[in-house]
């Protein structure tokens, strides 16, 4: 956790105003997510394909990289990333950003399987891939 936080030089990388940042500084919660950036740096968000029955993009194995502050490390991850993946991987990030953000392990994560919004060809879509989501911690090198 990060003992203090440099305000000024926050606010210059946000390009927050002088109101926007009393207006960060003033709610707890944003205060508490900055003061344990350090912390979920050491995180990486792996969403792992499990299947993906006519999905024209994603194969099993492929990973999609994610932090626990909600950046898609596209350069680990695969060439392309469908866009119907994305929505259901945000709800996951965020339960493990709250986790880490409250001193908790982010394991285990009870519900660690999503679809992508793709309903698959049964029920009139095109293909469907189901994702297996689990944090690594950056040093342990397991996040490709």
């Amino acid at each position: 956790m990060k003992e203090t936080i440099d305000w000024a030089e926050f606010q210059r990388q946000m390009g927050y105003t002088d109101e926007e940042l009393a207006m960060f500084r003033a709610n707890p919660k944003a205060v508490r997510l900055l003061e344990r950036v350090d912390k979920m740096a050491e995180w990486d968000i792996i969403a792992e394909v499990m299947e993906a029955p006519g999905c024209a993009n994603h194969k099993p194995g492929d990973k999609i990289i994610l932090s626990p502050l909600g950046l898609l490390r596209a350069h680990k991850g695969p060439e392309t990333i469908c866009v119907h993946a994305l929505p259901p991987l945000s709800v996951a990030v965020a339960v493990i950003q709250e986790r880490l953000c409250s001193d908790l392990d982010p394991e285990p994560y009870m519900f660690d399987r999503l679809s992508c919004l793709d309903a698959g060809v049964r029920c009139g879509g095109w293909g469907q891939a189901i994702f297996k989501i689990y944090p690594v911690r950056r040093s342990e090198g397991q996040a490709t």
